[in-house]
């Protein structure tokens, strides 16, 4: 998760930069693109018994919301701060977690309830919001941050039954087509330069999503969305070495409290892990005692 969140950072700071000479709508496009050429040598590997699946309507649904997460995300950022649209995309882990307990039935403790909402506290620092900061912009990106946890809530349910390579190959392949109908009504031709850094967008945002795919493989949703909050330090790092940009106080404090939440629910993760494991051998043992 934390592998995925670097690959974020480093795509944000790329769509930020195709922005500039192209439609937000038509760099979404692009991303979904040269995705999916990224994956195609595993899809002539694999062949059609690759992609065999029953949930095809768990794609499509997938597919739709991560389309309206990613026209969303990506036309905020050519129209806002970068700091700015990242902290409030942040909000993300919070409609997860409630997400995850109302629609994929998982457990969600009051520890892991109180940290996810620690974690969205900081990010609150970090903004200070008022009145005046709620902008149609902001509106965007929490609108995006709602679609991203509902997209985050499929991808897990998918993960109980689909491979990883499988699940982040249908979603280009859903989204390719999809993403290219509101590109359509903006288009105009990238230069080579750009065309370059386009190619490189869809090769670091495979990355992301194989990491983010192999992550929900591996833990609940609600325990691996509050790291989704790594993406601060990522791109206050990213943001320094090549915008020159600094964090100021406020959002150095709320960088701490952010880290202090997603520390604690590893911990806390790990921990019950420990737990599980040992109630399963001693149950075993017990078992085994009883023949």
């Amino acid at each position: 998760m934390v592998a995925g969140a670097a690959m974020f950072s480093l795509l944000n700071l790329l769509i930020r930069h195709a922005s500039s000479e192209l439609h937000p709508f038509q760099v979404a496009f692009f991303r979904n693109f040269f995705s999916l050429m990224f994956m195609l040598p595993w899809l002539f590997k694999a062949g059609v018994g690759g992609l065999r699946t029953r949930k095809s309507w768990l794609y499509a649904t997938r597919a739709l919301t991560g389309l309206a997460a990613m026209l969303t995300w990506f036309y905020a950022l050519s129209v806002m701060p970068l700091a700015e649209a990242v902290s409030l995309s942040f909000t993300t882990p919070l409609f997860a977690t409630i997400g995850a307990a109302l629609f994929l039935g998982e457990v969600v403790r009051l520890r892991r309830w109180s940290a996810t909402v620690v974690g969205f506290v900081g990010v609150l620092v970090i903004v200070r919001p008022d009145a005046e900061a709620i902008k149609l912009t902001a509106v965007l990106v929490l609108v995006s941050a709602c679609f991203s946890a509902a997209s985050a809530l499929q991808v897990k349910a998918l993960a109980r039954t689909e491979t990883t390579t499988a699940m982040v190959t249908y979603m280009v392949l859903f989204l390719t087509p999809m993403s290219l109908i509101p590109a359509l009504f903006v288009w105009t031709w990238p230069s080579w330069d750009m065309l370059g850094w386009l190619v490189l967008m869809g090769g670091i945002a495979t990355l992301g999503h194989l990491a983010l795919t192999r992550a929900f493989h591996m833990a609940d949703a609600s325990a691996m969305m509050p790291f989704d909050y790594t993406k601060l330090p990522f791109s206050a790092l990213l943001g320094y070495l090549v915008f020159g940009e600094t964090m100021d106080l406020w959002t150095w404090v709320g960088a701490g409290i952010i880290a202090a939440s997603t520390i604690y629910i590893a911990q806390r993760e790990a921990s019950l892990a420990r737990r599980a494991r040992s109630a399963a051998a001693a149950s075993a043992s017990v078992r085994d005692s009883a023949r």
